[in-house]
């Protein structure tokens, strides 16, 4: 019996084409459990009955075939997309399965007359067009609400057709009487204008901003050229929030225009794809994919896969695609790039950091224990995600105050364990720096604290974090250096803007997952940090109005306001006090002055 079914199976092989295609093969139960593409199906096939596999998987797949199928297709590219829906149908058990993002958001630009545009966590092919997947939900919900501010569209799922319009088979809804929407159901709105607004917010989801500031820019000046001021006014506020929005792109390089890049890191049982867009010099999308291996795929072939999934959510590749290594088949309208140097090789390596730590991440969850408490696994994982030689059992966060160079103040606040000690905050008045230097600032007093914590033999924390970019963090580590103490503690920083985490020497920011433990954790130092010296701030500048207004008063000196609190406590129970309150309490002249100061205007 064996023998015949392998005979059955080499004279189906015997007469498959030289062409590319896609093969199936099914096992006693009719149920698919491999598919592949090929160049050439027929020697791509007979290599899995004519080669002696070292890959167990392979040999146990080769075993359970009994039957083959295969769909022959022009090229090469046209095998890999038809692979990768065919996979996704069936799933067979020994394919690559893409472990990826069933629950990330996308944003969807519906295919119909009128299109909708809306968030979704479902990708269904549909004919409609998706951009994404987005890591945050946060920047769906931003970006959705930058495009209701700046066109009026529908959100009903009336079928909107030529002929259900002219019928007036709708009425208008809440949405138009507040003028959300110009009405398209009623004929009220231009399908050529509505679809042009489409076509600006695809421009804006791909990066094409600059185009469309442009644009919004003259359509300002012909409103102001004809005397329109309040809809000029309109395109403006549309204009600045655009700009807002691009300025929240990480900006690689102004010269790079369109770019598309991939990088793979695998192990035995897996393989991490990491995806960047770069449109206008800025990164606007990136997005790592887990891919199972459940048969010896080779990388190239596994990146490939990776490469038809994008093109199949995206509709597109890029002109140019970095990539680690270039893989055997082409695809149309792109070109590969292996860079060597420049800020192109510093993309790949981006992507291939991101690609990594989204395999440390996994790793990391596998490796923590249930018995763990979730101190030590919290510190664990502080430690994993940002390369740390010991657990952070301490992090020390900074973080200047001033307003205009005005009482210039710190604050350090730490946590133990991932928890704040409050016991431990300390607040800083700058000595040394006139004026608002952050820099400057920010490298007192990391030298006063460490200065401090040295000579007293305290302990030492394993982690500082500086609320600040490359400058701030550049200035601190002076200060260590100062006290020999580089080396000895893991320092990092922290930008507000895109919360890039950045490392001495190493010009390219580690982005930590926005739902990440690690990065909340530092959030909540940054933020911690920032509320107590603002509250050290305020609290400044409020007793030394109050001093000063009182030294003012001709006559009065410090032991007469100190007296004053001791009985009133309070600055405007003192500006409120009677005549006959002040003067039991400091006297009938200095009550008669203390009183006629603050009534002065009556």
């Amino acid at each position: 019996m064996v023998n015949e079914h392998i005979d059955r199976l080499k004279q189906k092989i015997a007469v498959l084409p030289d062409g590319p295609g896609v093969y199936q093969y099914f096992n006693a139960e009719g149920i698919i459990i491999y598919i592949g593409k090929a160049k050439n199906l027929k020697k791509r096939v007979s290599s899995y009955f004519t080669k002696n596999h070292e890959d167990g998987k392979t040999r146990i797949l080769v075993r359970k075939i009994v039957d083959i199928q295969h769909i022959v297709v022009d090229t090469e590219q046209d095998a890999l997309l038809l692979e990768n829906n065919l996979i996704k149908k069936y799933q067979p058990r020994y394919n690559v399965l893409l472990k990826d993002d069933k629950s990330f958001p996308w944003i969807v630009i519906k295919n119909e007359s009128f299109p909708r545009v809306f968030q979704t966590r479902h990708f269904i092919r549909d004919g409609s067009t998706y951009f994404g997947p987005y890591t945050s939900i946060g920047m769906v919900r931003t970006l959705l609400d930058l495009f209701k501010q700046l066109f009026p569209l529908r959100t009903c799922k009336h079928k909107l057709s030529v002929e259900n319009i002219q019928k007036s088979k709708f009425k208008v809804c809440l949405e138009y009487h507040i003028g959300n929407c110009k009405g398209p159901c009623i004929g009220a709105y231009a399908e050529s204008v509505y679809n042009e607004h489409i076509a600006t917010i695809m421009d804006i989801l791909k990066g094409n901003i600059a185009s469309v500031i442009h644009f919004m820019k003259q359509m300002m000046m012909n409103f102001a050229g004809e005397l329109e001021f309040e809809k000029a006014e309109e395109v403006k506020q549309k204009i600045k929030l655009l700009e807002s929005y691009r300025s929240k792109s990480t900006i690689v390089n102004p010269r790079i225009s369109n770019v598309d890049v991939f990088s793979i890191v695998d192990d035995e049982s897996s393989a991490y794809i990491n995806f960047l867009r770069v449109v206008n010099g800025g990164i606007i999308q990136s997005h790592t994919m887990e891919f199972k291996k459940r048969i010896g795929e080779e990388r190239a072939d596994i990146l490939l896969f990776a490469m038809s999934e994008i093109q199949a959510r995206t509709k597109l590749l890029a002109r140019e695609i970095l990539v680690p290594f270039k893989p055997e088949m082409q695809f149309s309208n792109s070109q590969y790039l292996v860079p060597k140097i420049g800020d192109k090789k510093k993309l790949l390596e981006l992507s291939e950091r991101n690609a990594k730590y989204f395999r440390l991440e996994k790793l990391k969850q596998q490796s923590i224990g249930k018995k763990e408490t979730r101190e030590e696994r919290l510190m664990k994982t502080i430690q994993l995600d940002l390369r740390l030689k010991e657990l952070p059992r301490q992090i020390e966060c900074f973080d200047n105050s001033n307003i205009q160079g005005t009482n210039p103040v710190a604050a350090c606040v730490v946590f133990k364990n991932g928890k704040p000690s409050k016991k431990d905050y300390r607040h800083f008045h700058i000595k040394t720096v006139i004026g608002a230097n952050d820099f400057a600032s920010m490298e007192e007093v990391i030298f006063r604290r460490y200065k401090r914590l040295k000579e007293e033999g305290q302990a030492l924390p394993q982690l500082i974090i500086i609320d600040g970019g490359k400058g701030q963090l550049g200035s601190a580590l002076n200060a260590l250096e100062k006290l020999d103490l580089r080396g000895q503690i893991a320092i990092i920083g922290i930008a507000k803007r895109l919360e890039e985490i950045f490392y001495p020497g190493d010009p390219i920011p580690l982005y930590l997952d926005k739902n990440s433990e690690s990065l909340k954790v530092i959030q909540h130092l940054r933020n911690e940090a920032h509320r107590f010296g603002i509250t050290f701030h305020r609290n400044i500048r409020s007793k030394n109005f109050i001093k000063s207004d009182l030294e003012n008063i001709p006559g009065v000196g410090e032991k007469t306001i100190e007296e004053l609190f001791s009985v009133f406590k309070t600055f405007n129970k003192i500006k409120g006090a009677t005549l006959e309150d002040l003067q039991a309490c400091v006297g009938k002249d200095k009550g008669n002055r203390v009183y006629s100061w603050f009534n002065r205007d009556e």
